[in-house]
């Protein structure tokens, strides 16, 4: 049952999440609310070892979460149908395209695309930006806005910014790197 379970919750992230891997990491925070699998700190390591690894991100975020949840079989469930519909729908679209290359409604409907994906990996951007730099869970109005500020990761964020926007000639691999190891030691 648990592998027609993530079938079926990957197929739909799959087949909804247009714009890439980070568009499916809303329907990923869905998954963590729906099913026992994985939770949202672990969708947190999810998102940054899949960004950090060769391959797409969605591919990869669906791996981790399928084996996460049931294993070996689990894992090849759930990336088999994150893929399946982009398939489907690239034979489908190839098909039709060459029939209908120059119509404006294909373009148009293409274009249309584009402010849908760009708000979904917006949307999954703010989550990522928001779980890592604050303590949501200990909100309890202003009075508790210290409380809520994570200032290790908040100080880190900022260096980090100022690093990136002062020295661009430094390949994106050492901040990945530095961002890892920074990782690890505020976990302790």
């Amino acid at each position: 049952m648990i592998y027609l379970q993530l079938f079926w919750e990957f197929f739909k992230t799959g087949l909804f999440a247009i714009g890439g891997g980070l568009a499916t990491i809303p329907f990923l925070r869905d998954i963590t609310l729906k099913y026992p699998w994985f939770t949202p700190e672990d969708l947190l390591d999810m998102i940054a070892i899949s960004e950090s690894t060769p391959g797409p991100m969605g591919v990869n975020s669906a791996t981790y979460a399928g084996f996460h949840a049931a294993g070996l079989p689990g894992a090849l469930a759930a990336t088999f149908s994150l893929v399946l519909p982009s398939v489907i729908i690239i034979i489908l679209v190839s098909r039709a395209l060459t029939r209908f290359r120059d119509s404006k409604l294909v373009r148009d409907g293409f274009y249309g695309l584009r402010p849908a994906s760009a708000g979904l990996i917006v949307g999954a951007m703010l989550e990522v930006f928001i779980a890592s730099l604050f303590h949501t869970e200990l909100w309890n109005g202003f009075s508790s806005i210290t409380a809520v500020l994570n200032l290790p990761a908040i100080v880190f964020f900022l260096i980090l910014s100022l690093a990136i926007w002062k020295l661009p000639k430094i390949h994106p691999v050492v901040f990945i790197a530095v961002g890892a190891a920074c990782g690890i030691l505020f976990q302790f």
